[in-house]
């Protein structure tokens, strides 16, 4: 999709009653500064926004999504830009609406083991937070570090532990809201249980900012694991380490996390310098979790089940040291890959566990036809595959075969039972896929949802659901 030409929909009116309530330095109108507001990882390019506002309080969201409905302005949520679908581009112009500033920690509840945060907060912080004082927020994308949490409900975000422990959603008690037009509600509850009325907390998880704006988010926490094992294991093809795959579950393990990195993956490691086996075609991360009197157990189970399929080395982390620099290998593998291209097209699918090794292939068969490289990773507990093409080649001359791939890859997605989107929502870069996979009947259900919560389609419009 080409991006979008700045559509200069702010009135000289409205820019003056938004400078005048949060002071002109936090609406932002020069073009060099909006620049960042209009991208995110997504790779599509450059959305020019009319203005962007830095909101620091709900009072001050409330405020800008009143006023840019009275202007019949759209308004974009943004977090800290790290989406990889296009959620939080402003297609339309109008206004961004960052709570990059909405930094707090509201409230860390040891007793009944419950966090409440501003959406700005970064992931990687609430972790640490919870870990300090013996508490677990399981969910870890691979942006942990710079991605927030209120991108995270927007997207629905999961990340490697989300095979053992579930994604954001399942963490998510309760929400307070704006909508568009300025009217705030809260969502949901502290307690772990409860089912007064319809859920519409989940529904506002992974909406994308389509509905509303989450201004406070109470999320549950776990006790924090004491025991924690992991070690890394390289195999001879994508054959074999889906056989490991399938041998861990068999043998009764339940890892936190199970992350696949395909030949390609690896041949852009080593040409970054991480030492891997020469004649290692693909590589399972595994880390268990639990008492620690049976991580070790756990841990020879594990190298068992690779054994069994074929594994050609097997390394066991002997300290934490160890460990993180195991997961800083595998946190690597996005900024290498987009590093050493002129592009990276990321596509986030989800296929049966038994179907890895065969959606693998499909996608070097996809890779040849089309004469683009490819790079396959992610977290093969729960088959969600993050597919990658790879464009080193001007835009216009690579942009007929890149849709070509892109379509292709969704066909066999869905051929093996599969579905679109995992863990990056639709945002952009999915959207036109959506029918490929819903009937037309739940496409109209969710136009008539997005229609309850912003009858104007004022906000982030352009997402998630074609025309019809």
């Amino acid at each position: 999709m080409a991006p979008a030409s700045a559509s200069r929909l702010i009135s000289n009116d409205l820019y003056t009653l938004l400078g005048r309530e949060l002071g002109a330095s936090r609406v932002l109108r020069d073009e060099e500064k909006l620049d960042r507001y209009g991208r995110d990882e997504s790779g599509l390019g450059l959305f020019p926004a009319d203005a962007a506002v830095l909101a620091e309080s709900a009072e001050e969201v409330k405020l800008v999504l009143r006023l840019c409905a009275e202007h019949k302005v759209p308004v974009t949520p943004r977090g800290w830009g790290t989406g990889m679908t296009g959620g939080c581009l402003p297609v339309r112009g109008g206004v961004v609406l960052s709570t990059e500033r909405m930094t707090k920690i509201l409230e860390l509840d040891t007793d009944e083991m419950i966090a409440v945060v501003e959406p700005g907060v970064i992931t990687g912080d609430l972790q640490k937070a919870a870990e300090e004082v013996g508490l677990f927020y399981p969910p870890d994308p691979a942006s942990l570090a710079s991605c927030s949490l209120g991108g995270n409900i927007a997207e629905n975000a999961g990340g490697p532990r989300a095979f053992k422990y579930g994604t954001t959603r399942e963490y998510v008690l309760g929400l307070d809201c704006v909508q568009m037009g300025g009217e705030s509600f809260r969502c949901g509850r502290r307690t772990v249980k409860g089912v007064t009325g319809y859920d519409v907390t989940a529904a506002i998880v992974g909406s994308e900012g389509t509905f509303a704006v989450a201004t406070s988010i109470t999320l549950r926490l776990l006790p924090h694991p004491a025991g924690v094992g992991t070690l890394l294991a390289t195999f001879p093809d994508a054959v074999a380490a889906g056989a490991a795959v399938g041998g861990l579950l068999k043998a009764g393990l339940l890892p936190r996390a199970i992350e696949l990195l395909d030949r390609s993956t690896l041949e852009h490691m080593r040409q970054k310098g991480h030492r891997l086996p020469a004649t290692a075609n693909a590589l399972l991360v595994i880390e268990v979790d639990g008492a620690p009197e049976g991580i070790d157990a756990e841990v020879e189970r594990a190298g068992e089940a690779c054994d069994r399929a074929g594994a050609i080395e097997i390394v066991v982390a002997r300290s934490e040291s160890e460990r993180r620099q195991i997961w800083d290998t595998r946190r690597l593998v996005n900024p290498t890959l987009r590093d050493m291209h002129r592009r990276k097209v990321p596509e986030d699918i989800v296929v049966p566990r038994r179907a890895i090794p065969e959606m693998i292939r499909r996608v070097d068969q996809i890779s040849a036809e089309t004469n683009l490289l490819s790079a396959v990773y992610g977290h093969a507990g729960d088959g969600n595959l993050h597919v990658n093409f790879l464009v080193d080649e001007p835009e216009d001359v690579v942009h007929d075969r890149l849709e070509r791939a892109m379509d292709a890859t969704m066909r066999a997605t869905l051929e093996l039972g599969g579905t679109l989107a995992g863990e990056h929502g639709v945002g952009l870069l999915k959207m036109k896929y959506m029918p490929w996979e819903q009937s037309p009947p739940l496409l109209r259900i969710q136009r008539e949802m997005k229609r309850l919560f912003d009858p104007l389609d004022l906000l982030n419009p352009g997402k998630i659901l074609p025309a019809p």
